[in-house]
């Protein structure tokens, strides 16, 4: 098995999006804990709850808890502090909770002595130019990326989930420890599903991107192993 630990390419968290526990397990015994991370999102923890992430704890999984909290700075600061009681590795807040939300939230984790990455969420890989118009925003997709991206790094962040496009500015402008997180990750032969901003793995790597998220290109596969090594190769 390719270990993508051993070349300078971006990680790869797979997105744990099932509607049972059986068939997360299929996939989860069929991956090497010490090369892949996981990604617990809204469905999953919804169905199975905080049991499900000690289990895969106990397996030795790194857990990016990524439920996108979205609230008053009280409600997140609580949220944050009760995601990082469970251990996980990297947890999301949506950076257009606005100043005060993130600032809450990185407060949250300072009586951890191992506290999890804190990521901000700019813009849903689905999410189209037009529609930010929909919702009142005026400026370009870019512009809002590149906008909530530098408030999540003033209020001490520790990276940013973003569309590829955007990634490679991110970096230039807020420095190699700003970690960048990108979903839609896509190969030639893969349904788009949803996903409007999309992004090749090797064009990952071109990009400085950290982890990329890979969720139904491999959690449809009918050989994931043989599909994450293809993906894996592509990008050494």
């Amino acid at each position: 098995m390719l270990n993508p630990n051993l070349f300078n390419i971006p990680k790869i968290i797979i997105a744990l999006d099932f509607y049972n526990k059986k068939s997360a397990m299929k996939l989860v015994n069929l991956l090497n804990p010490s090369i892949y991370y996981l990604k617990i999102g809204k469905e999953m923890f919804t169905i199975l709850g905080y049991k499900f992430i000690k289990e895969l704890h106990q397996l030795g999984f790194n857990i990016f808890l990524d439920l996108k909290f979205h609230d008053i700075p009280n409600t997140v600061f609580n949220a944050t502090k009760a995601a990082a009681d469970l251990g996980i590795w990297m947890l999301s807040v949506h950076a257009a909770g606005g100043k005060k939300m993130l600032i809450s939230a990185k407060k949250a984790l300072k009586s951890f002595k191992k506290a999890p990455l804190l990521i901000a969420i700019t813009a849903l890989t689905s999410l189209k130019e037009e529609e930010l118009k929909e919702v009142g925003i005026q400026i370009s997709l870019t512009e809002y990326i590149l906008t909530l991206s530098k408030l999540s790094y003033s209020c001490g962040l520790d990276g940013v989930v973003c569309p590829g496009k955007e990634a490679k500015k991110i970096k230039c402008l807020f420095g190699s420890k700003y970690k960048i997180i990108t979903p839609g990750i896509r190969v030639s032969e893969d349904l788009l599903y949803d996903q409007n901003n999309i992004i090749t793995p090797k064009k990952a790597k071109e990009s400085k991107i950290d982890y990329i998220v890979i969720g139904r290109s491999i959690t449809m596969s009918k050989n994931p192993i043989k599909k994450l090594e293809l993906i894996i190769k592509s990008m050494q």
